[in-house]
């Protein structure tokens, strides 16, 4: 499949669409998943067009691992949760549903007890106020 430079997380990197930042650097731009399966649940993107960790070129990769990183240990300062998953699919088969690469943060408070993705949008003042939070945590 052809990387579609219309994707929501392309046109979010590119300023088309709103999202709720918590990390934007040369490289990599973070914001809350406005779907989130938990509280704090965060996705981390390259700049670059990639559509999955397939076809997207190392050094783009080595950004995003350690940005991913950075924004896990946010999570883990602001939002204290039992564990944390980082989670990335590659083509539909695996359940990607945005084709650009993307990492999910996404804190576990109890252990089986997450949220079904991309069902309920969550209120947009609490992401907003978690990204604050996170934003905070990172500077």
């Amino acid at each position: 499949m052809a990387y579609d430079t219309n994707n929501p997380f392309a046109r979010i990197v590119r300023g088309e669409l709103p999202a709720f930042r918590v990390l934007d650097d040369e490289h990599v731009l973070a914001f809350m998943d406005i779907m989130p399966q938990a509280d704090g649940h965060t996705l981390v993107v390259p700049k670059i067009a990639g559509e999955n960790l397939l076809d997207t070129p190392p050094d783009a990769l080595q950004a995003m691992i350690l940005a991913t990183q950075r924004i896990a240990r946010a999570v883990d300062a602001v939002f204290s949760p039992a564990g944390i998953v980082v989670t990335q699919f590659n083509r539909p088969a695996a359940g990607q549903t945005v084709f650009h690469l993307h990492f999910h943060v996404i804190p576990v408070y109890q252990a089986g007890e997450w949220r079904v993705h991309g069902r309920d949008k969550a209120d947009f003042a609490v992401l907003e106020a978690q990204a604050a939070r996170l934003r905070a945590a990172l500077s």
